[in-house]
């Protein structure tokens, strides 16, 4: 398999020679950062946290040099993009290694694709410590939707506790960081709002399960910044009143999810995950770790516009400005009350866990984690309005089902995906070109935004087969399920895992290997669709 792999990549390499080449150079080295008010250790590309934007055209060969300048191994991911499995990055898979201390590595591949994508390390910590950055990718022809300015917002949490005492302290306690709890004040209110008997039950209920309904998510203390600048130093996009700007917004967060809103702007969403979307006009969205939405705004007045994106538990707000001139800063927006896990978030509908065939997008599921405190007739983005601006080729039914469990035992913080925590093993695998459908079962509080490697599925969110849109990571909120399609056209053993960082450390992870083709190519149009029942011939509970 790796030799055929490695076969595969130089066979590229070498079609590659009429491509126009695009070379960077990167190195990897220890700072100290000071965004924090002391000192402390942090990890830079070329000398800032972020790294540089990297910027190609569909069709460029991309050639990076990555010297690495730490004491320790590491390694550049470059996350939504479609390449050889050896040059993915990810240590451990597909031959790749890691990059030794002192050492440079080449990466080298086409660029396939266009579209809003980032990149960061694959080792270890090192992605919440600082080794992260944006990738802009011009299409070939012209974009279907011009803008007169453009600009990347990259979204990140930075602590001043290191990756490794962050991942120490959960180990030690799962509500290391929780300091919101609720207390007997909180009891009598809700005692106020439903009775007693009612108030009581649920306390008792939560008490039981040894969990908080305020752990929306599992680290505090951050700091929120936009393009590597605190709320203070005040990043600034500029326009003119009247012009058409796109925002390429990157969660590279390691565990911040962001509810993300422009007052007095409306975004028109024309991609999900680099890829483009039919246009969705919203007030705001939901972001989650590892995506990348592109909007469009026109500001038409002569003043300032506040970027919020505001963290889910409420903690903070990462601000950025749009305005005319420098120096110009918008009103600075409320924090929306904090909102509380209900028990439908535990409970998943048992028809639906059983029943492949079910539509997730007529599911009504009971969420708090849904409650995003917008006002009454905002426009929230929701995954069942993205629709794929162009056709899919690929509309075949799947062949066979496969049930990915998201699980952990919180107590001891550990995190699984179908009962276990990763081991290199262990796995799904896949025939060439094999259409499957993966049903995300998350059993536990807390949402999950689940990235494939070197691929992307396709959500079924009630579009029509051939409008579904493309993603590479997709968030699993706690209790509920989630399906998608996968076309498996991409040979070799791809990282499939949570993007929440600290729960793929401690175990959300797995390995979805694609075959060789000629292992056994399975023709497009050979696959009628089949007349499956929940747990007959053809589904797949992978264990």
């Amino acid at each position: 398999m790796k030799s055929m792999l490695l076969a595969g990549f130089f066979s590229l390499c070498a079609t590659m020679a009429l491509a126009e080449t695009r070379t960077y150079h990167l190195t990897i080295s220890p700072v100290q950062s000071i965004i924090g008010g002391k000192p402390v250790p942090k990890i830079a590309v070329n000398g800032t946290i972020p790294g540089p934007v990297l910027r190609f055209t569909e069709g460029d060969e991309a050639v990076i040099h990555v010297t690495n300048r730490l004491k320790t191994p590491t390694s550049v991911h470059w996350h939504g993009l479609l390449l050889p499995g050896v040059m993915d990055g990810a240590p451990g898979f597909n031959g790749f290694k890691g990059i030794a201390p002192g050492e440079t590595f080449t990466y080298r591949f086409p660029i396939r694709q266009s579209g809003t994508y980032w990149y960061h390390s694959h080792s270890l910590g090192q992605e919440a410590d600082g080794l992260y950055a944006g990738i802009v990718i011009a299409p070939k022809t012209p974009a279907p939707i011009s803008a007169d300015r453009d600009y990347v917002v990259l979204l990140s949490d930075f602590h001043q506790d290191s990756a490794a005492r962050i991942q120490a302290n959960l180990k030690k306690s799962s509500d290391y960081y929780q300091y919101k709890r609720r207390t007997v004040s909180d009891l009598i209110e809700d005692a106020h709002a439903q009775g007693i008997g009612k108030a009581l039950k649920s306390a008792g209920e939560w008490g039981k399960m040894r969990m908080l309904p305020t752990d929306l998510s599992d680290v505090t203390g951050y700091r929120f910044l936009v393009n590597g600048l605190t709320n203070e130093q005040n990043w600034t996009g500029l326009f003119r009143p009247g012009e058409q700007v796109r925002l390429r917004f990157i969660n590279a967060s390691a565990m911040t999810m962001y509810d993300v809103r422009i007052p007095g702007l409306k975004m028109t969403v024309v991609a999900a995950d680099g890829r483009p979307v039919q246009p969705v006009e919203v007030d705001e969205f939901r972001f989650g770790n590892a995506e990348t939405y592109d909007v469009i705004v026109t500001p038409r007045e002569e003043r300032a516009y506040t970027i919020a994106a505001e963290s889910l538990d409420r903690e903070g707000f990462a601000l950025g400005t749009l305005a005319p001139h420098e120096g110009m800063t918008g009103e600075l927006p409320v924090h929306r009350p904090r909102a509380l896990l209900k028990m439908g978030d535990m409970n998943m509908d048992v028809m639906m866990r059983d029943d492949p065939h079910m539509d997730m997008s007529q599911m009504d599921h009971d969420s708090g984690w849904a409650d995003t405190g917008a006002p009454k007739g905002a426009v929230v983005l929701n995954y069942s309005q993205l629709k794929s601006l162009t056709p899919r080729s690929d509309t075949r039914a799947p062949t066979r089902f496969i049930k990915v469990v998201l699980g952990g035992n919180m107590e001891r913080y550990i995190w699984t995906i179908n009962g276990k925590t990763f081991s290199p093993e262990d796995g799904i695998a896949l025939g060439y070109n094999e259409r499957v459908r993966l049903i995300y079962v998350n059993e536990t509080m807390m949402a999950h935004p689940l990235h494939l490697h070197g691929m992307f599925v396709q959500l079924e969110n009630g579009q029509d087969a051939d409008r579904m849109p493309d993603k590479h990571t997709v968030i699993v909120p706690p209790g509920q399920t989630v399906s998608v399609l996968l076309s498996a056209t991409e040979p070799g053993d791809w990282p499939y895992h949570c993007h929440l960082l600290f729960h793929m450390q401690s175990g959300m992870m797995t390995t979805l290997r694609v075959a060789a083709p000629e292992a056994g190519f399975i023709p497009p149009t050979a696959q009628p669709a089949p007349n499956h029942t929940p747990h007959g011939e053809g589904h797949d509970e992978h264990h």
